[in-house]
């Protein structure tokens, strides 16, 4: 019976030591994303999970542990980044994006998005972590693009660390979303990004689905309409959700916001189209060949143009030099050799 080798296990891309700090004891890998966050393995799927590194770090009288998850690409650590973030944490400058709590610290870099947690904080612990960051390793430049998406949220009135972009029907349903996963309808390669925005009458809710094609997007849009007022209005006497597509993005507006300040969100999402031509619309001059025959002919005519100047120009120089100089450069006697042949007859 033939042995089948076990799997390879993933191979740690932690550094051994930053800032000061020295790994202690072996890390633990692991390719399972159970192992990352039981509860929400099926999220980090979807975000593009690759494999997980956790590791403790220690310098005198200092303890810090590290968890580590590696996605296929940039988009699928900052997703998983905005899933884990919450209101309220403080903005920090680690990484690419990072948020603190007390003694955790969550920030990604590249395709890596990293959970740090201090025993206690000090005041080098920002700066210890941006060494932490820089010694990761980054992805290849087709796998460090960040999703568009996102880009398209208005800053007014922002909440902070409430945008949550999804990429897939779980992490919708791990999230406190107003739309259903089968509403957006992921089989249609959907995305999303969920923000809250501060408004003069309260707090609301902005949701933006972007899909392949315009077509898409307004067919999905009718069906979110009906969906919202049969469901998320039917308790209610007044219906206070706005929507609007702009290209293949649809979005949605609900919460307490009053009718001017939904619209005043909504005028905010404008789909800017980069069209780029990869393909030619017609042939080039260099894949035309009637250009070439007509270029090839051109080319005779010319050469053929210069042969007649050049013979005139030498027979009219030829012709006034025996007239003026008619014993000096033709015509000499004593250059004229005659050859006789003495032919019996």
């Amino acid at each position: 019976m033939a042995a089948y080798a076990a799997a390879p296990q993933p191979q740690p891309f932690l550094p051994n030591q930053f800032a000061g700090w020295r790994i202690v004891g072996a890390p633990r890998t692991s390719d399972d994303a159970a192992a990352a966050d039981p509860a929400y393995a099926a999220v980090l799927k979807e975000y593009g999970f690759h494999e997980l590194e956790l590791a403790t770090y220690a310098r005198p009288d200092r303890k810090l542990s590290v968890k580590a998850a590696r996605f296929n690409d940039a988009t699928g650590a900052y997703g998983a980044f905005t899933f884990y973030k919450s209101e309220g944490m403080e903005t920090e400058k680690v990484g690419d994006l990072a948020a603190s709590a007390g003694t955790k610290v969550l920030f990604y870099r590249g395709n890596i998005l990293v959970e740090a947690t201090f025993d206690r904080v000090t005041a080098m612990s920002a700066a210890e972590l941006r060494d932490l960051a820089a010694a990761l390793p980054q992805p290849a430049a087709s796998n460090n693009k960040l999703p568009t998406l996102p880009t398209y949220l208005p800053r007014q009135g922002y909440v902070a660390h409430s945008a949550k972009y999804v990429a897939g029907p779980a992490g919708l349903a791990g999230i406190h979303a107003p739309l259903p996963p089968e509403v957006v309808d992921f089989e249609r390669s959907a995305e999303l990004v969920v923000a809250r925005y501060s408004t003069s009458s309260g707090v609301a809710t902005m949701v933006l689905v972007a899909y392949p094609t315009p077509q898409i997007a307004g067919d999905r849009l009718h069906a979110i309409e009906s969906w919202m007022k049969a469901n998320a209005c039917a308790a209610r006497s007044g219906c206070d959700f706005f929507s609007k597509r702009s290209g293949p993005i649809v979005a949605i507006v609900t919460g307490e916001v009053s009718s001017s300040d939904a619209q005043s969100l909504l005028a905010g999402i404008s789909y800017d189209a980069d069209v780029t031509w990869n393909q030619a619309t017609s042939l080039s001059k260099k894949e035309n060949i009637g250009n070439l025959i007509i270029a090839a002919f051109t080319l005779i005519g010319i050469l053929m143009l210069i042969a007649l100047v050049v013979g005139f120009a030498f027979g009219v120089v030829r012709v006034l030099l025996r007239k003026f100089f008619p014993t000096r450069w033709f015509g000499r006697p004593e250059d004229a050799e005659i050859i006789r042949l003495n032919l019996p007859r």
